[in-house]
C-alpha cells in the first residue's frame, strides 16, 4: 500500500498512516457486512482511482475472485465512487451488479480524516446466498452500518489504537451489542458461552455488562473500578477478565455514528486454553532455566573441590591433570550459566568463546594474547556444550605446548558461518604463532588426552571434521568444520 499511495496519489505520510490504521481495523467491518471491501484513492491528477487495499469477509462468500489491489479505474466509470468522494456521504443508490452470474450489491463509503475525504471504500456484498436474516445477522448489519457512518464522519478508526487483528477478538469469536447505558441488547451464542465459562448462570440480555463482568471477576485486593467502565464500552480498549474457571479477552468499540454515543460493540474470545498453555510454557521455561542454573552451581562446586584436591597433591603431574579437569568443568559451567539466562535452548556462543579464551589465557606459561575474529552466532545447547570443551582443549593445548615460559605470542580464534538453511556449517580455526608441530606428528593418531577429547567430540558427537596442520610461517593451525542449525534471518 505504501508504494501505491506514494506512486499514484497526493496523500502525505500522516494520511497514509490513517489508511494503515483503517486497514488494521476493517476486517471487522467486512465481517459485520458479510461483504468484500476495496479501498480506492484518487490519483494525483484526479482523473482516476487506484485500489490500494482489499479485504474479504470471514462470514460470507466473496464478491471478487481476483486480487483488486493495484487496479486503476478512470473517474466517471463508477459513479458511486465519484458521488461518495465529491459529496462525502455513503452512497447506496443503484442496482446490483452482475459479476460472473453473481449479483453484487455495491455501496461506497467515504474515508474521512480531519474534514478531508482521503478515499472511498467500495463495499461489495454477494447476494447469491441472501436469506431471511437471523437476529445475529441483523445485529451484524446494524453494527456495520454504524461503523461505516463513523468512517464517513472521520470518527473511526480510533487514533492511537493500532489493533493486531491476529491477536484481537473477531466478530465470529463472540459479539455483544450494548445500548447507550451499557445494557446488553444482544449477545451471540459464542459470547454467551464465554460468559458461562466465567460463571454466569443467567442470560446476558437486559443486564448491565460492566456490572455483571465486575461481579464475575474475582476480587484480589482493591476492586478495579475501571473494569465495570471498560466492559460498559465507553472507551475503545482491550482487556482480559479472569475467573476461577476461565479467561476471556474483550475489546470494546464505542458507537457514535452521528457524533453521539448510542451504544457499543464488545467483541470477546474465550482464551482460557490459550492462557493455560502460555502459563505451562512459562513454567516449563522457568524450570529449565532453574535446572541450568543448578547444574552450573554444581559444576562450580565440583571445580572448587578439584582445586582443593590439586593443592594437596604433591605430584606435579597429578596437580596438572586436576587443573586441566577444572578448566574442562569450567567451560561446561559457562554454557549452562548462559542457558540459565535464556528463554530457549540456544545460546549466543561469541560470549562463551570470549570467556573461555580469557579463562585459558590466565594459565598460559608465557605472555600469550588471545583474540577472536568473526562470529560463532547462535548455537543449540547440544552443539554449544561440546564445542566449549573443544575450544578449551585447543586453546589450552596451543598455549601450553606452543609457548615456553616467558615467551610472547598470539592465539587467534576465527569463526565463520557458511552454507544454506538446509546445510549450514560453522568453520572454526585456532591458530598460534608458537613452536609448531613436532616432526612426524599425526593429529589423527597421536596426541594427548586433550586432543583425544577433541576428536571424540567433533567427529563422534557433533558429526564434524577436525585437522591440525602447520600454520603459514610459524605455529600451528587447527581447523574444525561442524554442521549447525541455520540462524533465523
Amino acid at each position: 500500500m505504501n508504494d501505491l499511495v506514494r506512486q499514484h496519489t497526493a496523500l502525505g505520510d500522516s494520511d497514509l498512516e490513517w489508511l494503515h490504521l483503517l486497514v488494521s481495523e476493517w476486517q471487522l467491518l467486512s465481517d459485520l457486512s458479510f461483504a468484500d471491501l476495496v479501498l480506492w484513492v484518487p490519483t494525483l491528477d484526479g482523473t482516476r482511482y487506484v485500489s490500494v487495499a482489499q479485504m474479504r469477509p470471514n462470514t460470507g462468500p466473496t464478491s471478487y475472485q481476483d486480487d483488486m489491489v493495484g487496479h486503476l479505474v478512470p473517474r466517471g466509470r463508477r459513479p458511486m465512487l465519484d458521488a461518495a468522494l465529491d459529496e462525502g456521504r455513503i452512497v447506496r443508490e443503484g442496482d446490483p451488479e452482475w459479476r460472473e452470474e453473481v449479483p453484487v450489491r455495491v455501496e461506497s463509503i467515504p474515508v474521512r480524516r480531519e474534514g478531508r475525504v482521503l478515499g472511498v471504500i467500495a463495499r461489495n456484498t454477494n447476494l447469491l446466498t441472501v436469506r431471511t436474516p437471523s437476529r445475529l445477522e441483523l445485529t451484524y448489519l446494524q453494527s456495520a452500518s454504524d461503523l461505516a457512518q463513523m468512517i464517513a464522519n472521520g470518527a473511526f478508526p480510533f487514533p492511537g489504537q493500532q489493533v493486531d487483528m491476529d491477536a484481537s477478538p473477531r466478530a465470529g469469536d463472540g459479539l455483544i451489542r450494548l445500548d447507550a447505558d451499557g445494557i446488553v441488547q444482544y449477545a451471540s451464542p459464542n459470547a454467551l458461552s464465554a460468559y458461562h465459562r466465567l460463571g454466569l448462570a443467567a442470560d446476558l440480555v437486559g443486564h448491565h455488562l460492566g456490572e455483571t463482568t465486575a461481579q464475575l471477576a474475582p476480587s484480589r485486593g482493591p476492586v478495579d473500578e475501571s473494569l465495570a467502565k471498560l466492559a460498559s464500552g465507553w472507551a475503545p480498549r482491550e482487556f482480559e477478565v479472569e475467573a476461577s474457571d476461565g479467561v476471556i479477552q474483550l475489546r470494546a468499540i464505542p458507537l457514535k455514528p452521528k457524533g453521539n454515543h448510542i451504544g457499543s460493540l464488545v467483541l470477546l474470545r474465550d482464551v482460557t486454553e490459550l492462557r493455560r498453555r502460555e502459563r505451562e510454557l512459562i513454567t516449563k521455561d522457568a524450570t529449565i532455566r532453574e535446572i541450568h542454573h543448578r547444574v552450573k552451581n554444581n559444576l562450580q562446586t565440583v571445580a572448587a573441590l578439584l582445586r582443593l584436591q590439586a593443592r594437596r597433591i604433591g605430584s606435579a603431574e597429578g596437580r596438572e591433570a586436576l587443573e586441566e579437569a577444572v578448566r574442562r568443568v569450567g567451560s561446561i559451567a559457562i554454557v549452562h550459566e548462559t542457558l540459565s539466562q535464556n528463554l530457549d535452548e540456544r545460546v549466543e556462543f561469541d560470549e562463551i568463546a570470549d570467556r573461555v579464551l580469557a579463562m585459558v589465557a590466565e594459565i598460559s606459561p608465557g605472555r600469550v594474547a588471545g583474540r577472536r575474529t568473526g562470529r560463532f552466532g547462535i548455537l543449540d545447547a547440544e552443539v554449544a556444550t561440546p564445542l566449549s570443551m573443544v575450544l578449551t582443549e585447543l586453546l589450552q593445548n596451543a598455549m601450553e605446548h606452543g609457548f615456553g615460559p616467558g615467551e610472547q605470542g598470539t592465539v587467534e580464534v576465527t569463526a565463520m558461518r557458511s552454507g544454506t538453511r538446509a546445510d549450514s556449517r560453522l568453520l572454526i580455526s585456532v591458530q598460534d604463532d608458537g613452536r609448531g608441530l613436532p616432526e612426524g606428528f599425526d593429529p589423527q593418531r597421536a596426541g594427548n588426552l586433550g586432543l583425544q577429547i577433541v576428536r571424540t567430540l567433533v567427529e563422534g558427537e557433533m558429526g564434524g571434521s577436525f585437522d591440525m596442520v602447520p600454520a603459514v610461517g610459524r605455529g600451528t593451525r587447527v581447523v574444525l568444520d561442524i554442521p549447525v542449525r541455520a540462524e533465523k534471518g
